[in-house]
């Protein structure tokens, strides 16, 4: 059985999880959302995107 969820959901319940049971405050995880959007129109943007893949690509493995 294969269960995809988008990066976005698992890194939305890393955020949860690091407010309640780390005791983040939820300000920081503000700033650091809205740092991912700002940093998402500059010129690292593709390099941050490739580099997401690739290592997305690494954790899943081939399933040739």
């Amino acid at each position: 059985m294969t269960v995809s969820l988008p990066l976005v959901v698992v890194l939305g319940f890393f955020a949860w999880g690091a407010v309640k049971f780390l005791g983040v405050r939820t300000w920081i995880v503000v700033v650091i959302a809205l740092f991912g959007f700002w940093l998402s129109d500059t010129f690292m943007a593709p390099a941050i995107e490739s580099g997401t893949r690739s290592g997305v690509g690494v954790i899943n493995g081939s399933h040739d």
